[in-house]
Order: C-alpha cells, then sequence, then structure tokens
C-alpha cells in the first residue's frame, strides 16, 4: 500500500513538473495565411475606428475598400481600439455589427481581419474579443490577445501592448479595465516577452513585422512609450525586425531607426483624430506625419517591402521602399548582444535604462 502511494506521488510530481516545463515553452498561436501566387502580399492597416461610422469612419472604411480592390489586398490588420469608447460589453453586443460587419461592406474587405487589443478595448469585456463566438458572427474576425500570422516571406508577430502600460493599473482615471487572464502583470510580461523573442528567433521568414497597439517612437499625442522603449524595443533590434506598426496615437506616422533595420509606422486614423496635437521631432528619423485620418498599404515580396499611407479622400500622402540588398547595403543590425531565448545583455541607453519590468 505504502508502495502505491509512492508510486502515485511520484507520478504526480512528474506530471507537474512536466508541465510546468511545457508551459516555460509555450510558444505563441501560431497562423498561416497563403500568400499570392507569386508569393507576395498585400494588405492594408487601420486602428483607432469603431465609432459607429461616426467621425468620418465610413469615409475611410470606403476608401479602404477602393483602395483595397486595386490592390487586390490578402487581408486586413487593425492596430487596436477596436471599439470605442469602452470596448465590448460581451461577446453578443451591437456594437460589433453598428461598428464592423456594418461600416466595412466593401467587397474588398471581405477578407480576414487580423486584430489586437488596445487600451479601449481593454476597458469593456476584454474576453469577449477573443472569443471564438465573434467569429461565428462574422467570419472574417481574428483576434487574440498575441500570435503569429506565417505567410512564407513573411510573419507578422501581433503582441498585446497594453499590459505594459503601467499607468492602466495604477492610475485608472475612473474606468475599469478587464485584467482577466493578466495578472499578475509582471509574470503575464516576462513570459510575453519570451514567447515574442522565441516567435523571432525561430522566423525563417525574409521579412518581421510586429504589430501592437501602442507607440513605441511617436510624435503625436501620446508620444512615445516608455515601457516599450525600455522592454520590447530591446528585443526587436535583437531579432532585426524591418517593420513595427501600431495605433494609439490617431494620426499616420513614419519615423525611421537610425541604428536598426526597424521602421516605425502608426496607423491609428480609423475615426476620430487629433488636428495639430504634434510634439516637435528633428533629425533624419522623421520621414512622415499626417494629424488626420486615413489608413496605411503594404505590399511584401521575396525581396521588396512598400509601404503607402492614404487620407480619407484616398489621396497618397506618403510613400516608402526598400528591399533587403539595401538594407544589407546598408549594414543595419542588432546594438544588443544576446542569449537564449530572452535578452541578456544591453548595450547603449537601453542598457542604461534596465530591462526590468517595473
Amino acid at each position: 500500500m505504502g508502495r502505491n502511494r509512492s508510486s502515485c506521488v511520484l507520478l504526480l510530481m512528474v506530471a507537474i513538473l512536466t508541465l510546468c516545463f511545457v508551459s516555460s515553452k509555450a510558444k505563441l498561436k501560431k497562423l498561416q495565411h497563403a500568400p499570392k501566387a507569386d508569393g507576395s502580399l498585400r494588405f492594408l492597416v487601420i486602428g483607432d475606428w469603431g465609432r459607429n461610422g461616426a467621425d468620418n469612419q465610413s469615409l475611410v472604411a470606403f476608401q479602404m475598400g477602393v483602395i483595397g480592390e486595386k490592390m487586390e489586398i490578402d487581408f486586413v490588420i487593425s492596430t487596436g481600439d477596436n471599439f470605442y469608447d469602452n470596448g465590448l460589453t460581451g461577446v453578443y453586443d451591437p456594437a460589433f455589427e453598428e461598428s464592423f460587419t456594418n461600416i466595412y461592406t466593401a467587397p474588398s474587405s471581405q477578407k480576414k481581419w487580423y486584430n489586437v487589443l488596445g487600451n479601449h478595448d481593454y476597458r469593456g469585456n476584454a474576453m469577449a474579443q477573443i472569443s471564438p463566438v465573434l467569429g461565428y458572427r462574422d467570419n472574417r474576425w481574428v483576434c487574440f490577445r498575441s500570435y503569429v500570422v506565417n505567410s512564407e516571406n513573411v510573419d507578422l508577430v501581433f503582441v498585446d501592448t497594453t499590459p505594459f502600460v503601467k499607468k492602466y493599473f495604477i492610475d485608472t482615471k475612473g474606468h475599469s479595465y478587464d485584467w482577466r487572464g493578466v495578472l499578475p502583470r509582471k509574470r503575464y510580461i516576462s513570459k510575453l516577452l519570451r514567447d515574442v523573442d522565441l516567435a523571432l528567433r525561430q522566423s525563417t521568414a525574409t521579412w518581421k513585422v510586429v504589430i501592437g497597439h501602442h507607440t513605441i517612437k511617436s510624435v503625436g499625442h501620446h508620444g512615445d512609450t516608455q515601457e516599450l522603449l525600455i522592454h520590447l524595443l530591446p528585443v526587436l533590434q535583437a531579432n532585426n525586425v524591418d517593420l513595427y506598426i501600431n495605433g494609439h496615437d490617431h494620426c499616420l506616422e513614419h519615423i525611421s531607426s537610425l541604428d536598426s533595420s526597424i521602421e516605425f509606422l502608426t496607423s491609428g486614423g480609423g475615426s476620430r483624430a487629433w488636428r495639430g496635437d504634434e510634439k516637435g521631432r528633428k533629425g533624419e528619423e522623421m520621414k512622415f506625419y499626417y494629424d488626420g485620418q486615413g489608413f496605411m498599404s503594404v505590399h511584401i515580396s521575396q525581396i521588396q517591402l512598400q509601404i503607402a499611407f492614404y487620407d480619407v479622400f484616398g489621396n497618397v500622402m506618403h510613400q516608402w521602399n526598400t528591399s533587403k540588398f539595401e538594407m544589407c547595403a546598408q549594414g543595419l543590425g542588432p546594438n544588443l548582444e544576446v542569449e537564449g531565448p530572452i535578452v541578456t545583455k544591453l548595450t547603449g541607453s537601453a542598457a542604461r535604462n534596465g530591462n526590468k519590468v517595473a
């Protein structure tokens, strides 16, 4: 009897240790999206949009349909703040149809929408937006906290940035946030950073694109997000990420990095914009800023990448392109030394700021 009990205890301990090991090696959910026959990928990016069609949301949606048809897009990316002001109340909230299904009605918009959560989405029922029920209500809708979409030459890594921002936990300003699945915050962020780093390290794609709601670099209303500068940016630099795409600031924006391969792109003009709300930034890194409504397009082939920003009338406001040949010629690379699945040594300003979750 005693021997059997000891055997059961031993088996239980082994099971627990195995579970802990598996969870510690857990990877981000990975989805596949087939590219075009020539290996290229074309998509639109919109952020900060869900207002029942108000504040020019419907006009932006119309132009997305026009440009999407011309480009023959494969899908749409949303950079978050999908439903204002306080997310969804549940999986059957009529706001889902009023701000999404009934607004983006163009034939070219009837493709998959890959979404991330923004801070306004967390003010409602955040679990509702990542529930499979929404996918049944509208089969375009795809949303998880953090995940990867692979399309052969391109890996798109979606990152849940809201939990990084400490003020949402200590100064709620009367708002109620849905932190289910996030607390304890420090553990959640540490694991997410490891998972993102692992996904990027394991990527064999030619192009690496990271999408989050919050800015890393911006001259808009919110400016730089310090927590992402300290914690997420070193991971992106270490893994030679090509684009970081975000919303949060209600503008269109392109900032280049002078010490890495990363281009910082803001597409947060899906509805209400903040005219004249700009923080000055000088130097070569500032490529484009528009404090109005609009969206962005991305066209990626095996060796070339092209982006364009459009205003609410469909006018091209800014274009930029690059190739892997150009980037290699410029000698752009990471400014970190790494070992294993997480950043262990930082250089430059990142080292002075430290990388411990506050």
